[in-house]
């Protein structure tokens, strides 16, 4: 079965930065779509940024210029920098991603979270 592993996060100040990673692992052939998505309490889960298989980047208007989302096809990881921390920054981050498994099927896979807080 694939699994998707956050490590990162964390807490910072205003201003400051963080990373967040995700590894996926299991039967996978390929992986196609990842992405992070946030959540803070009392708000709906919203996607933060989005990276295709050939590397084609989209980010939430939020974020845009303090946060790099990249990936690493070789260790099937996806990674988030977040540069430029503001308080409405703090929330639960999760990964996901679309991956072929072994069996030749595109499943739909989501990391536990991590929180990122961010003090002012």
């Amino acid at each position: 079965q694939v699994q998707l592993v956050e490590s990162g996060g964390g807490l910072v100040q205003a201003g400051g930065s963080l990373r967040l990673s995700c590894a996926a692992s299991g039967s996978i052939l390929s992986i196609g779509d990842m992405a992070w998505y946030r959540q803070a309490p009392g708000k709906q889960r919203e996607l933060v940024a989005m990276i295709t298989s050939i590397g084609s980047t989209n980010y939430a208007d939020s974020v845009k210029g303090r946060f790099i989302i990249s990936r690493d096809n070789e260790k099937n990881m996806v990674s988030l920098q977040m540069n430029s921390l503001k308080p409405e920054d703090t929330a639960v981050y999760r990964c996901t991603a679309i991956i072929r498994n072994s069996d030749d099927r595109w499943v739909s896979a989501w990391g536990q979270g991590k929180q990122v807080t961010v003090s002012s």
